[in-house]
């Protein structure tokens, strides 16, 4: 009976444990709208139009957020240069700790905030 109760009381202190990592992991899911702020938006801009020449105009309609997630991450991650653009986004747009994840946070964002969804 002791070690039935032991038993009992260990799956309900891992279950526990269990649901509590969960809960910390879907608390740390990224912000999108943060890092963008904290990363994106000197170039372009809190509006999404872009602040300095060759930043897209991410409000556009058929424009840059028209592209597949899977474009404008390997975008974002390698770092790119608009045709005509005078300069180009670095890697990671310059910030090597953002991660793939947060890459597709601040997409998310983009899309939702700037009015073009889905793709």
């Amino acid at each position: 009976m002791r070690l039935r109760t032991l038993l009992a009381g260990l799956g309900f202190r891992f279950l526990l444990l269990m649901m509590a990592s969960l809960g910390a992991v879907a608390g740390n899911a990224p912000n999108g709208e943060q890092i963008y702020n904290q990363n994106c938006v000197a170039c372009h801009g809190a509006d999404g139009k872009g602040t300095i020449p060759g930043a897209p105009d991410f409000t556009a309609k058929g424009g840059v957020l028209s592209n597949p997630d899977k474009l404008l991450l390997d975008r974002v991650m390698n770092g790119y240069q608009s045709p005509g653009s005078p300069m180009a986004m670095p890697p990671n747009g310059g910030n090597p700790s953002l991660s793939r994840a947060d890459i597709l946070a601040i997409l998310a964002y983009m899309r939702q905030t700037f009015g073009v969804l889905g793709k």
